[in-house]
């Protein structure tokens, strides 16, 4: 082993002594320097977020390329770095190197970074992985100033570097710089998008797209107060996941600056602090999801803000339930027993989160309702979409209702009378739709008479809900749901009259198409047809139908049982006179009588 990389180091030698003369003029690399690092990422871990695979995937990439260029870095013993000169350009391969070691410092950046929430020293790390992923990206630019690289490789080689030199001045927060180095890149990118073809050209929109968002989070750090709106409206114009997480990342940046003003939040009559960072971040978060939702076009992007909604707030929730490791009232909570007396400030705000949950997530399934109401049997459905069942509405509705059921069982919730007769309100309004669309899927049977028993049982509970809201005041979801109700009323009494209309239509539809069967007498026997006449040829034959053998049973009365109730009741004629006699007619015989029995066996026959 030890020969092969001193074979290998001695090559190794003889092809740095190569001249640029050996080269032909003419011959021109040309590296798609994005392509080929966007094709990496995608298929050795980057796809999932994993650069711990990627930076492994880098290290063998290097080796095989310094193996099949013989350009060892000296041997398993001793380690003789060489630089790569212009002069050693016989092989594009050359440039490739550079660039993925910049790839593997940048991914085992990437996998730090991750890691430094939980151990903030790995920053200091992630920082000196930059710089050396950017001291080889420096490397690969002056590769690439050789006259054997095209204006295209020229141009790549120089976008990567300012990104990657972005990357490190962004993390190091100078914000100034950092704004530099991404437009630099930016330019770059965009102006290669214009000269190919629409298939490259994704490829380099997608880059700016990537860039854009960082240089807005700059621009705010400086002073820039617009550049939380462009990133909110970055959030919700993207549709790529990893866009997606990134821009959350940089949102939630923001708002740490202006968390320190969140000290406390008011809710349902009582004022609660709120201490931990992360709460914070997330209550603002919550407070700005409200103008996305708004703004938000189309149900995939409002969708997605309430995915990221719900990650913050068990991020939120876990906070505080470390913090309440040690109150035995939080505990007692948790395996369900009864609490006496008011609870801490931070688990009414655990409960708070807790309601926000369940309220968001009634929001989100009132989304995905509206979305599958466009594919219901009866409307026009795209081919290309699964269709809706009535059976899919239930089952949304029934989480709704669960949900709506959570709140009142939470934890400094149980006397709260007035949020009780609303969630109660609700859910009654909910089980008008759930029992509506159960009516729906026995009409789709053709179960008439179930499908208007449960539609009946629909309004019922419409009558009930429209009544309590009328109570309720003030929030605007009440006078949706209301309105609502009202459609549902109106919907409900036109498809009962169609089940009546179908049950009679069907009832007669049976009768018509029912055959009228004629019975045939030659298949009756002729004991039960001797009043009428037929000719029956069978009766001359070997088999003639005579009569039914066995013969049918036919129903007789039964036998009645008779049981002697009345025995203990009657009063029957003494014996005792008849007694007597005997008694008397047994003493006659006297002592000779008895001796003569027992001597000679007198009066045994």
């Amino acid at each position: 082993m030890a020969a092969d990389e001193e074979n290998v180091t001695g090559s190794g030698d003889n092809i740095a002594d190569q001249t640029d003369s050996e080269v032909p003029v003419t011959q021109s690399f040309s590296i798609e320097v994005l392509q080929l690092i966007k094709e990496a990422q995608q298929q050795h871990g980057l796809r999932h977020g994993d650069h711990q695979r990627y930076r492994s995937y880098c290290s063998r990439k290097i080796r095989r390329l310094r193996k099949s260029l013989h350009f060892a870095q000296g041997t398993k013993h001793k380690v003789a770095p060489k630089k790569i000169t212009l002069e050693m350009l016989s092989d594009e391969k050359y440039i490739h190197l550079p660039l993925f070691e910049a790839e593997r410092a940048w991914g085992f950046a990437m996998q730090l970074k991750s890691e430094s929430n939980t151990e903030p020293r790995k920053k200091f790390h992630m920082i000196a992985r930059l710089r050396k992923a950017l001291q080889h990206a420096n490397e690969l630019v002056k590769l690439c100033e050789s006259p054997k690289c095209d204006a295209r490789t020229k141009l790549e080689s120089q976008a990567y570097n300012a990104w990657i030199q972005g990357s490190l001045h962004f993390e190091t927060d100078n914000w100034q710089n950092a704004i530099d180095s991404f437009s630099n890149a930016k330019t770059i990118y965009e102006k290669l998008a214009t000269a190919f073809t629409e298939d490259i050209q994704v490829l380099y929109q997608q880059r700016v797209e990537e860039i854009s968002p960082n240089i807005r989070y700059c621009a705010y750090k400086i002073g820039d107060e617009s550049a939380l709106k462009d990133l909110q409206n970055m959030r919700l114009k993207s549709g790529e996941d990893q866009l997606i997480s990134k821009l959350d990342d940089l949102l939630l940046q923001t708002r740490e600056k202006q968390a320190s003003t969140l000290s406390e939040v008011a809710w349902r009559g009582r004022t609660i602090p709120v201490k931990m960072e992360g709460v914070r971040n997330f209550l603002l978060n919550l407070q700005d999801s409200t103008t996305e939702l708004k703004s938000a076009e189309g149900s995939d992007s409002k969708l997605s803000i309430y995915e990221s909604l719900f990650k913050q707030c068990i991020d939120a929730q876990q906070l505080l339930r470390d913090a309440l490791q040690e109150d035995p009232i939080f505990k007692a909570a948790i395996r369900g027993q009864p609490i006496d007396g008011k609870i801490s400030n931070q688990h009414y705000l655990h409960t708070y989160l807790t309601y926000i949950k369940l309220t968001k997530t009634i929001e989100r399934n009132l989304i995905l309702i509206e979305c599958a109401k466009e594919n219901l049997p009866g409307v026009q459905v795209d081919e290309s979409k699964k269709i809706t069942k009535p059976q899919d509405m239930v089952r949304l509705y029934d989480i709704i209702i669960q949900n709506l059921s959570d709140i009142p069982n939470l934890p400094g919730l149980e006397d709260d009378s007035a949020l009780e007769e609303e969630v109660n309100t609700r859910v009654l309004g909910y089980k008008a739709f759930r029992t509506f669309y159960i009516g729906k899927s026995y009409a789709n049977g053709m179960k008439w008479t179930e499908a208007i028993a449960l539609y009946q049982k629909s309004l019922d509970y419409t009558k009930q809900a429209l009544q309590g809201y009328k109570k309720l005041k003030g929030q605007e979801i009440f006078r949706t749901e209301e309105s609502k109700l009202n459609e549902l009323v109106k919907e409900v009494n036109g498809v009962v009259f169609s089940c009546h209309a179908s049950s009679i239509l069907n009832v007669a539809g049976d009768l018509t198409d029912q055959p009228v069967s004629k019975p045939s007498l030659q298949n009756v026997s002729l004991s039960d047809r001797l009043d009428q006449y037929s000719e029956d040829k069978s009766i001359a034959g070997k088999k003639p139908n005579l009569t039914k053998f066995p013969p049918d049973f036919q129903p007789i009365p039964t036998r009645p049982l008779f049981f002697d109730l009345a025995l203990n009741h009657l009063d029957l004629p003494s014996l005792e006179d008849k007694l007597d006699q005997k008694k008397t007619a047994a003493g006659g015989t006297g002592i000779t009588g008895f001796v003569k029995g027992w001597l000679w066996g007198g009066g045994k026959k």
